[in-house]
């Protein structure tokens, strides 16, 4: 199979993975995962007390691709953080 072809196959089943078999997937820890959610660098929906995504999203994710307003660094959680020099 081609590349082209294994995305096609990976996109006719898009399976729905839990926020553990994400972490795995990704080989990441949790809460960098729930970071990348929170940043919008990954979709996820909210199931009860854990996440789903779509393992389409983490491919996407993993070839660094980004959507509308979504950014691929962590610069948006740097300038959200800033220390006013209180202590």
């Amino acid at each position: 199979q081609t590349n082209g072809e294994t995305s096609m196959i990976l996109l006719q089943r898009d399976d729905v993975l839990t926020t553990g078999e994400a972490i795995e997937y990704l080989k990441i820890s949790k809460p960098t995962f729930l970071r990348y959610i929170r940043l919008g660098r990954i979709k996820a929906t909210k199931a009860g007390r854990g996440w789903r995504v779509l393992q389409s999203e983490l491919y996407r994710f993993l070839k660094g691709e980004t959507d509308e307003g979504g950014r691929n660094d962590d610069r948006g959680e740097r300038e959200q953080y800033s220390f006013d020099g209180r202590i």
